[in-house]
């Protein structure tokens, strides 16, 4: 017995060391060197203050602000530490319920605005973190947006427009509009 537990003891502590320590700390410090950016979080900060990630999703509530995508996470909205979509099916009353009253909601606060209400604006992504809202919810909001800024709506659909990402590579995913970026663009417009 000794003569087999020896040998997996010594191997165990190898392997021990070379993926749990050394594996990770390579790849810690080549993140780092390469791409220190994103490797801290892609934070996002003004005067030395981190305002957010580009990676997680954040609420915007006031009307001069683009309004991101729900988010589902317990026990408060776009926690990062608790990625998670609602795991509500199309046909739970409660969903529907939560669905009716976000679009009440973009109504209300656009009340003139008789488009129809984009998925994204009402529905929470998979992770319940998404940062980004697809060109067709960034639109639905530039008329709010520019009339609560006092802005014209060309200045606000150049500012959607820029900040608009095409698809990774040319082929993967959809377009999409960050909306932590894009609201700090309009206030830096201002």
């Amino acid at each position: 017995m000794t003569t087999h537990f020896k040998p997996a003891l010594l191997m165990l502590l190898v392997w021990t060391v070379i993926t749990g320590v050394l594996y990770p700390a390579v790849v810690t410090h080549l993140g780092q060197l390469l791409f220190p950016h994103q490797a801290n979080g892609s934070l996002i900060e003004k005067d030395g203050k981190p305002l957010g990630s580009e990676l997680i999703g954040q609420p915007f509530g006031d009307p001069k602000y683009f309004w991101s995508r729900p988010s589902a996470t317990a026990p408060y909205a776009y926690n990062a530490g608790a990625s998670s979509g609602s795991n509500q099916g199309p046909t739970n009353p409660a969903l529907a319920e939560a669905i009716k009253e976000r679009v009440q909601a973009l109504r209300d606060a656009d009340p003139g605005n008789p488009a129809p209400v984009p998925v994204d604006l009402v529905t929470a992504s998979g992770s319940g973190l998404d940062p980004h809202i697809s060109p067709a919810a960034a639109a639905y909001q530039v008329a709010r947006v520019a009339r609560v800024r006092n802005l014209s709506e060309s200045v606000v659909k150049e500012l959607v427009a820029r900040h608009t990402e095409g698809r990774q590579f040319g082929f993967l995913g959809e377009p999409r509009v960050n909306v932590l970026m894009l609201n700090l663009a309009l206030d830096a417009a201002r």
